[in-house]
Formats: structure tokens, C-alpha cells, sequence
């Protein structure tokens, strides 16, 4: 008999607060106003900031990275390794609502659970990245 429910971990709001701000924090060290969003291990919306200064645009690109990162376990830079060698899904993937395939979003994994993710737009996606990571950083 199969189970009837499954049990998750999720990121805590104090969690995301703290990863939210040392991303912040490496925004700031950088010189480079970021858009940040921490999801739930569902893709839902948990921490947001729009730093002073951040572009409008970031804003949904932030939280698609995210939600990109979560729904498949995998950062949005693999993304494009994983399609550009394989036509048909190059071309169908990119159809995909909220799919983000360059760097900036990571999952949050906390004792081997995926509990959320993070996506960090504003910059180059190489800056993005670095912010992203330093959010990570928060984790351990």
C-alpha cells in the first residue's frame, strides 16, 4: 500500500530573512542594487527585497530564478548547459512559463531536503550569481 501523504521541509521565515540578508549584504558590498526572493520549497513567495535602486524588470526575473531553481532542483545557470546541445528541447523548453535558464537562481538545501529557493536579478547574471550565493552562505 502506498503512502496517503508525504511529509516536507520548508524554509522558515527567520531562515529566509537571514538568507535575504547576506544577499543583501553582497549586493551592497558590490555597488549593485539587487532584486531578491526566497521561495518555499513549493516555489511560493517567502522573503522579497527590492533594493533602492533595483530595476523594475528584476523583479518578476528574481522570482522566476527562484521558482525555476525549486521546481527542478536544479541552479538556472545548469539550465543552459542541460538544453543547448539538444535542439527540440531548446527550442520547446524556452515555451515555459517562469523557466529562467542563466545564473542567479540555487536551490536552498538544508540536510539534504530541498526547503526553498533563492533568485537574484539586477546585475549581470555573474553578478547576480555571486549575490545568490552569498545568501546561500547563510544556510551553513
Amino acid at each position: 500500500m502506498s503512502a496517503k501523504t508525504i511529509t516536507k521541509s520548508s524554509i522558515s521565515a527567520a531562515l529566509a530573512a537571514d538568507v535575504l540578508r547576506a544577499a543583501e549584504a553582497k549586493a551592497t558590498e558590490i555597488g549593485t542594487p539587487m532584486v531578491i526572493a526566497i521561495v518555499d520549497e513549493s516555489g511560493v513567495l517567502k522573503a522579497f527585497s527590492r533594493m533602492d535602486g533595483a530595476a523594475m524588470l528584476s523583479v518578476e526575473i528574481a522570482q522566476d530564478k527562484a521558482y525555476t531553481a525549486v521546481s527542478f532542483g536544479m541552479s538556472t545557470d545548469a539550465w543552459f548547459e542541460f538544453i543547448k546541445d539538444d535542439p527540440p528541447l531548446l527550442h520547446g523548453i524556452i515555451k515555459t512559463p517562469r523557466l529562467t535558464v542563466f545564473g542567479g537562481g540555487y536551490t536552498l538545501t538544508l540536510d539534504g531536503a530541498v526547503i526553498g529557493g533563492i533568485g537574484v536579478s539586477g546585475g549581470h547574471y555573474e553578478q547576480d550569481m555571486v549575490v545568490a550565493q552569498a545568501g546561500l552562505a547563510a544556510l551553513d
